[in-house]
């Protein structure tokens, strides 16, 4: 190059160069624009639309933000990373896939008759001997699920079912806590006498009782029994019968039946003291039947068990007695019934034959007074003929012909002779 061209003004390229590179680049702009409104839509729509049905949730999790502590798997914040707390519901929502991932799941479903308890996989660990978790501790929560749907995190919880509680009309349910203070330890308040029965925040049976219905109560912090308040039936017979010596020494065998019923107000400490109704017919009402039948049946003899009033007397003398005794447990008698009292063959065979002896006595005597009315009978048949015989010959032909004279009421007959 030389210096005049050094000098000189820089060479323009063509002017149909210049317009050629003008249009090529406005051209690609309105392309650049069109596609993105194009894209745009389709990415959201596909990659960024969260969408749980009715019977789903959507679990969210965190791609960025703070680090979790050591140990923890859910995020309580929302500025923490990993899976968080709260899930979404049913609808439609829009999430940054480079910030957020997500994962559907089926919603907990509790079904009718059922209830949910509820374990916290989260938090910190609970205390030795702990039951029920605090909030921020891992355990089991006081609070249950009812039937019906529940947006419950299966990250953050675990749910398991159990029975619902169903007390049926004619019973009641004796509740028995799992936690709270323990008697063992003394923790028994200072004016409590009972020891059988505790109070509401104490381990143990309490007084009160469940009315008829169903609870959804938290297995892990109470037990129900149920009770049954309506009259039961017990047999007296078999290895149940009661047995007793005789004021002569023989031993008599008494059959019959019991009824029986638990009083309301009595049900709770009559199930923690005695148990169920069998335990009851064994430990509370047969002892005492046995015991009066003992001192009882040796103020008589065998026979008088056989004949006599002695029978009836012992039956009413003995459901009076398990009235009154029986009444301080919370057990009501209904009834007794003495069905059969058995005696032995050699008692029992000496009073059959003379049963049997009175009893053809009565038959003779029966046979006797028949007899009798028979034969009152014919005689006065007999009587009753000859008075129709007798009757009959006065008043008949005969009788008529010999009250009339010969020739009386005829024609012309004076009855006296001519001159």
């Amino acid at each position: 190059m030389t210096v005049g061209q050094q000098n000189m003004p820089p060479q323009l390229p063509p002017r149909s160069a210049r317009g050629v590179g003008v249009f090529q680049g406005g051209a690609l702009m309105p392309v650049i624009v069109i596609a993105l409104f194009l894209f745009l839509p389709i990415f959201f729509w596909f990659y960024c639309r969260i969408e749980p049905r009715s019977d789903q949730i959507a679990i969210l999790i965190h791609k960025t933000g703070d680090t979790l502590p050591s140990g923890e798997i859910i995020a309580t914040e929302p500025s923490q990373r990993g899976i968080q707390l709260e899930v979404l519901a049913e609808g439609r929502y829009f999430k940054n896939p480079y910030t957020w991932g997500w994962h559907i799941s089926k919603i907990t479903d509790i079904p009718a008759g059922k209830l949910g308890v509820l374990t916290r996989l989260y938090g910190k660990d609970l205390p030795p001997g702990e039951i029920l978790a605090p909030e921020g501790f891992k355990g089991i929560l006081e609070e249950v699920l009812r039937p019906g749907k529940h947006r419950v995190n299966p990250y953050a919880y675990r749910v398991d079912l159990f029975d619902a509680i169903t007390i049926k009309p004619g019973s009641v349910g004796v509740v028995t806590h799992l936690t709270g203070g323990d008697v063992l330890n003394g923790d028994l308040p200072a004016d409590a006498t009972n020891t059988f029965l505790v109070g509401e925040n104490m381990k143990g049976v309490i007084s009160g009782t469940l009315d008829p219905g169903t609870y959804y109560l938290n297995p892990y912090i109470v037990s129900v029994a149920e009770v049954t308040l309506q009259s039961q039936r017990f047999e007296l017979s078999g290895d149940d019968a009661i047995s007793f010596l005789t004021m002569d020494g023989f031993t008599v065998l008494v059959e019959g039946t019991l009824e029986f019923a638990i009083t309301r107000d009595n049900a709770a400490l009559i199930t923690h003291r005695v148990g169920d109704m069998g335990d009851v017919v064994k430990k509370v009402i047969l002892p005492r039947a046995r015991g009066f039948s003992r001192i009882e049946g040796s103020k008589h003899p065998a026979i008088n068990f056989i004949v006599g009033e002695t029978r009836q007397q012992f039956q009413n003398s003995l459901e009076a007695h398990l009235k009154d005794k029986s009444a301080d447990w919370g057990v009501a008698i209904r009834s007794v019934l003495i069905r059969n009292i058995q005696t032995p063959d050699q008692i029992a065979s000496i009073i059959r034959d003379r049963e049997v002896a009175v009893q053809n006595a009565i038959k003779l005597d029966q046979q006797t007074e028949q007899a009798k009315s028979q034969a009152e009978l014919v005689k006065q048949e007999m009587l009753a003929q000859q008075s129709k015989e007798r009757v009959d010959a006065e008043t008949g032909p005969e009788a008529r012909r010999a009250s009339c004279p010969a020739g009386a009421g005829r024609p012309g007959h004076r009855g006296e002779s001519r001159t």
